[in-house]
């Protein structure tokens, strides 16, 4: 059970941590350092981390459930 808590910790860290991490490629940071709009920069990095993240929550979404009826059916 305590390693369940520490996996879920973990996750929680790392979902908290998405903020502050940078996920702009080489090309889009250039673009967007030269300009002098600073909200464009932030509007685009958050962008690209969101559409980093989504397919990542539904892996683990598809593997949980799987991990759920694969659980079942070993107790039958």
């Amino acid at each position: 059970m305590a390693d369940w808590k520490k996996l879920w910790f973990v996750i929680l860290i790392l979902l908290l941590s998405v903020d502050i991490s940078f996920a702009q490629c080489s090309m889009c940071r250039a673009v967007l350092n030269s300009e002098e709009n600073i909200t464009v920069a932030k509007a685009v990095n958050k962008g690209i981390i969101y559409l980093m993240v989504i397919p990542y929550i539904l892996v683990f979404i598809v593997g949980w459930r799987i991990h759920l009826l694969l659980r079942k059916r070993n107790s039958i």
